[in-house]
């Protein structure tokens, strides 16, 4: 979904319902205050119910983070950007994520408000259940946590420059997938699956247009 010209102030109307519209908003405090007692719980729960040493949990909990790296990156290449004829099929992606590429300074979207996220969450964890069984105590926590560094990550890369310098790379990969071209740069808290398939920037050969990235960065209030 391609944007002749990104628009700087305002934000898209998803529904007209007010009440509908309102909860499609969120904040990254609030996503993070509703997971974090989840994923707690379910370490916990792995760790005194189910009898999980601490190694084995923490390398299943790692192993979930870098497995969410490749799902965000499969959702963002064919869910994100998937193209269409279909109205209903275009507009279900507009909604997903277009919204953001035609107002990426909108930073009330970065996150997946909080009822659709706990229906999806559950939905996730119901399938990963079915193959893992009880492992799925010690996998979900390092998934959602993978999430939420993702969206924070999304977040940081339209609010603030590069906090130290080996991060550029990630803020210019997200920066290009806007601005240049929305068919290459899938990787937000990575660009290791964007390496791995071909789909990257080279970063060398592009020029930085810090006018076009501006445009991307959040307003200071």
């Amino acid at each position: 979904m391609k944007f002749e010209k990104i628009k700087n102030k305002g934000q898209a109307r998803l529904f007209e319902s007010k009440y509908l519209e309102m909860l499609t908003k969120t904040h990254p405090l609030i996503i993070w205050g509703l997971y974090l007692p989840i994923i707690s719980y379910m370490l916990y729960h792995s760790y005194q119910v189910l009898g999980f040493s601490i190694g084995s949990i923490a390398l299943i909990f790692f192993g979930a983070m870098f497995f969410w790296s490749f799902f965000e990156y499969v959702m963002h290449r064919f869910m994100f950007h998937f193209a269409s004829d279909n109205p209903k099929v275009r507009r279900v992606v507009y909604v997903m994520h277009g919204n953001h590429h035609e107002y990426p300074r909108d930073k009330q979207r970065l996150f997946m408000p909080p009822i659709p996220s706990l229906i999806l969450a559950s939905i996730i964890f119901a399938c990963q259940y079915l193959f893992l069984r009880e492992y799925t105590f010690s996998f979900f926590p390092g998934f959602i946590l993978g999430y939420l560094i993702y969206g924070s990550m999304h977040y940081a890369i339209h609010a603030w420059n590069p906090p130290f310098k080996f991060m550029k790379p990630v803020w210019r990969n997200h920066h290009l997938h806007h601005y240049k071209s929305d068919d290459k740069g899938f990787g937000v808290s990575s660009s290791l699956w964007d390496t791995v398939f071909g789909t990257g920037f080279d970063l060398k050969q592009e020029q930085e247009d810090k006018t076009k990235v501006k445009e991307l960065m959040f307003e200071r209030s």
